[in-house]
């Protein structure tokens, strides 16, 4: 799967419109009242920070492996999703807990002022993520900053909707309910990210069927066993694999090779793993399990 980079641009000009949302949102927030503005105000100042991380991280994931790293600096920018994402449910939390608060104690708010600061607001946050969509797909730690900018985009809609309802009718409870339901999605989707980036972290196993694994490599001319497995993940995209297998004992170094190549290709092909490490016996551990 390639790997898709966001350029140092598109992340600086995210960060600044995240900055003139925050001053613009903090502004409105206090002199109309609004829990939503103000949550986007505080939650656009913590992305204006995810940005700039998740940006140092992305740059020292492009840097080549070297004697001190042999695996590459890769992990740097599951660190960053991870960070970010769970600084997003803590934020998240605190949301839930003042919206609770306003259900039993509700302010007035200045519903038309509301409703153009999350305009202003929707548009930036919508250029946001546009700029940063390409990369979200194939890499988690642009996708957990992507994440950050719907969560915004999502909040300036359910402001706006809120504003209406405030200015038409005086629902003031609106604002509260639109910042808990926003929450709850948003904290949602930020553990899918935490939940995958603790999983490459400690080294779990990509989502590989090892029996299948085991009947193609058996298919492979002279292999007659492969026990010892170890695959996990360096970042979302890149698989490594180690596994000893057993060929027959009169196989010689020219076919043996021949074998390693064939094996790797079926691994490459059919399961997308980057990188093969194999290790040929003849009968030690032909009865071994598949998992030491």
């Amino acid at each position: 799967m390639k790997e898709k980079n966001i350029s140092g641009k598109r992340f600086f000009a995210v960060t600044v419109l995240n900055i003139v949302i925050t001053i613009a949102e903090f502004i409105g927030g206090v002199i109309s009242g609004s829990l939503g503005l103000l949550s986007d105000a505080v939650h656009n100042l913590e992305d204006s920070l995810s940005i700039f991380i998740s940006y140092i991280c992305n740059l020292i994931g492009r840097r080549r492996n070297d004697v001190s790293k042999t695996f590459g600096y890769k992990r740097a920018e599951i660190l960053a999703a991870f960070v970010n994402s769970s600084i997003l449910i803590v934020i998240t939390i605190f949301m839930v807990i003042e919206s609770l608060r306003r259900f039993h104690t509700p302010q007035h708010i200045d519903g038309m002022l509301m409703m153009i600061v999350s305009l202003i607001g929707l548009a930036a946050n919508l250029i946001s993520m546009v700029a940063l969509w390409s990369g979200s797909k194939d890499n988690l730690n642009i996708k957990a900053t992507f994440l950050h900018m719907m969560s915004d985009t999502l909040s300036s809609v359910g402001v706006f909707a809120a504003s209406i309802f405030i200015t038409l009718f005086q629902w003031y409870w609106v604002d509260p309910l639109i910042t808990i339901i926003i929450a709850v999605w948003l904290s949602k989707e930020a553990y899918n990210v935490v939940k995958e980036t603790i999983n490459i972290l400690m080294e779990a196993s990509p989502d590989i069927d090892l029996n299948e694994v085991k009947k193609a490599v058996l298919t492979v001319p002279d292999v007659v066993g492969i026990h010892h497995i170890h695959d996990w993940m360096i970042d979302e995209n890149y698989i490594i694999f180690d596994a000893h297998i057993n060929v027959n004992k009169d196989c010689t170094m020219d076919e043996l090779e021949t074998i390693y190549r064939q094996v790797e290709k079926i691994l490459k092909e059919q399961f997308h793993v980057s990188h093969v490490t194999l290790q040929a016996e003849c009968t030690r551990g032909l009865k071994e399990p598949l998992i030491y």
